[in-house]
């Protein structure tokens, strides 16, 4: 599988197979993945990765946390910016909108809705979650690097046969995970991401999100 390949395959799987992934696995997939571009060569990025009983103890956390506090611990760094504007808005409504139609929840089933959201903090299944955090006080540049070690993660694990799903879903409870994971004071959690064997015959995994044209977001000067 080349680059071009494993970029076309690879996409976000919300249902998983209960087979295991082992350490040794996810320690390859680090191994390879470590080598994402880091400006400066801060790689100012943290990876913990949970399976088993650690895995089962951040999905209780995330359970107590929002039956405590629904809205969850977004305030000060939410997924999305608020009131989001064309063609952004369009974009985030069309793709949730495909996913409820594969899985067969219509918009007025609001608990049916609520309770697939609530599959996020289960890792859709997958059997291993990866965290990634970094220091807080890294500027924006930083942060990006961290995404693009994320995505090397995934093509890694696509190149292998694994799937994944990035999650920004648990920075929702991004304070308790930094507190249960004892990190140092300035360290955030920024994002989670499963891991695991995709489910092939589960519908949700049929879901393909569009892209626009290079047309759309690209300007060519000078040639």
């Amino acid at each position: 599988m080349d680059v071009s390949e494993a970029l076309h395959a690879r996409t976000s799987i919300r249902a998983y197979l209960p087979d295991p992934v082992s350490e040794s696995q996810v320690r390859h997939i680090l191994d390879e993945a470590r080598w994402a571009p880091s400006g400066g060569n801060l790689q100012p990025w943290k990876v913990i990765a949970v399976a088993g009983a650690a895995r089962q103890a951040v999905t209780d956390l995330a359970s107590r946390v929002l039956a405590e506090n629904p809205a969850g611990e977004t305030e000060d760094r939410p997924v999305y910016p608020p009131n989001l504007w064309e063609p952004y808005r369009t974009r985030r409504y069309a793709l949730g909108e495909d996913m409820y139609a594969l899985l067969g929840i219509p918009r007025e089933d609001k608990a049916g809705r609520l309770s697939r959201f609530a599959a996020n903090f289960e890792f859709f299944g997958a059997p291993v979650g990866l965290f990634f955090a970094l220091d807080g006080r890294m500027g924006i540049n930083q942060w990006a690097h961290v995404g693009m070690l994320m995505q090397s993660i995934a093509l890694v694990a696509t190149e292998l046969g694994l799937a994944t799903c990035m999650q920004e879903s648990w920075s929702a409870v991004h304070r308790s995970l930094a507190k249960h994971f004892q990190l140092p004071e300035h360290d955030v959690i920024y994002c989670g991401m499963a891991l695991g064997h995709a489910d092939p015959n589960h519908p949700v995994n049929r879901l393909r999100s569009t892209r626009v044209e290079v047309d759309e977001f690209a300007t060519f000067q000078g040639f």
